[in-house]
């Protein structure tokens, strides 16, 4: 029965090569974990951000590897032993075998989890369009903040697969915020990112300012230094980013997450065309 099921939405998907097919099959997985994970209560006490909610909720064109989250309010304790086992449990009487790594430390604010998956091409057979090597593993990482930057705001959203449920996900201007605070404060290039950063701007999204100086105050070189987030404060410091990056290394790293009718556009990608949209970010503000 869940071979039908998975195969049904692989063909509503029409992944166009064999990238776009495990993209696909890695989000179908995303959506078990998420409707364990709500009924087993974690929305309650977090909420549902980052770039795999703006694709599952939001309705992003890129793929995304990671589920993420925010604790509502700080809590030291949090633990996702409970909420693993629920998800293991739950996805196994579906007929999907996780393999569950709790690597959370104790030190770290930042929780993490992993589950790991051989079921496609094991414990279930799909109507594949592409060819896929039977014991490769799909694999989700758990993150969840649990020290989070005071002044998130969040709403119900809903899933429909393979059940209905109800998550607790970040607002917009909120998750733009912290999309800003990643921009300005990554030590690395991630392209996924400025792929974000276009999509928002795009859709006129304002982002929280407030939360955005909480988070830059909390962790980043402006870190305890009680900078005042101002929109000409944002805009000097992204194009100075933006004037110092590696576009080439951006594009190969959003590539992959994006289906093949989308990525000539990664051609575009250089200083001058993020620096024209933060020129549309100004217009925003005035």
């Amino acid at each position: 029965m869940l071979d039908r099921v998975l195969s049904a939405k692989l063909r509503e998907y029409g992944p166009e090569n064999a990238v776009d097919q495990d993209n696909v099959l890695q989000e179908l997985m995303q959506h078990y974990v998420l409707a364990s994970l709500s009924r087993a209560g974690l929305f309650t006490e977090a909420i549902f951000h980052g770039g795999t909610c703006l694709r599952i909720v939001n309705g992003i064109s890129r793929f995304s590897e990671d589920l993420d989250f925010l604790l509502k309010r700080p809590d030291p304790s949090f633990r996702w032993e409970g909420y693993l086992e629920a998800v293991r449990k739950d996805c196994a009487r579906e007929g999907i075998a996780f393999d569950v790594q709790d690597k959370s430390e104790a030190a770290s604010a930042v929780r993490k989890a992993f589950l790991k998956t051989d079921s496609i091409g094991k414990l279930l057979t799909l109507d594949l369009p592409f060819e896929r090597y039977h014991a490769r593993k799909l694999r989700i990482k758990l993150e969840i903040d649990t020290n989070p930057p005071a002044g998130s705001s969040f709403s119900t959203s809903y899933i429909t697969f393979p059940v209905t449920v109800p998550l607790t996900t970040q607002t917009l201007e909120s998750s733009f915020a912290l999309k800003l605070h990643a921009l300005l404060c990554r030590s690395y290039v991630k392209g996924r990112d400025w792929f974000d950063f276009v999509w928002y701007i795009a859709r006129r999204i304002r982002p929280d300012l407030a939360l955005l100086e909480h988070a830059i105050d909390q962790q980043g070189p402006w870190a305890g230094q009680q900078t005042v987030a101002t929109w000409p404060w944002l805009m000097q410091q992204l194009r100075s980013v933006i004037g110092r990056l590696d576009w080439t290394l951006a594009r190969q790293d959003v590539q992959r997450f994006l289906p093949l009718r989308e990525q000539e556009a990664l051609r575009l990608w250089d200083a001058a065309f993020f620096q024209h949209h933060v020129g549309k970010m100004e217009e925003m503000a005035q």
